[in-house]
Parts: C-alpha cells; structure tokens; sequence
C-alpha cells in the first residue's frame, strides 16, 4: 500500500469511529431554552472526543497497514 493510499484509507477509519465515538457520555440538556432542540447534548466535548479517535484510528489503521502488507488482502489483480 502506498502513501496516499494509507492517507485516504486512514481519513475514512477516523471519520467511521469519530462517528462511533460521538454518541459517548451525551446527555440532552435538563430544561433547554425555547427554539433549541430538545435532543441537543449539554457538553458534546468535541476536541476530546476527536483526540479519542485519532487514538483509536491509529491502532485500527496499523492492524490494517500489517494485514494489507503481510498478504492476507490483496487489491492488486494477478
């Protein structure tokens, strides 16, 4: 696998588990002003949520790099 290819397939991991991540500890507001949605979290802590991920992505994008290295998954037509 080269590099760009490793950079695009590890942009769609992040942005599959921050999608995963994003729902973790939300609470909806207790009495939330006229004209907010009801369903709106009271502390969505983004930029945690998003260093999280990048942690998670890390791991399963290497587990991916060793697998498409070692042979196991091929994407080249022999």
């Amino acid at each position: 696998m080269g590099w760009i290819a490793g950079i695009f397939i590890y942009l769609i991991v992040w942005w599959l588990v921050f999608f995963c991540v994003l729902p973790w500890g939300n609470k909806p507001l207790q009495a939330p002003e006229p004209g907010h949605a009801t369903s709106a979290p009271e502390n969505p802590r983004i930029s945690q949520k998003a260093l999280i991920t990048t942690g998670i992505s890390a791991i399963v994008f290497t587990i991916i790099w060793f697998v498409i290295d070692a042979g196991w998954v091929s994407f080249r037509v022999v």
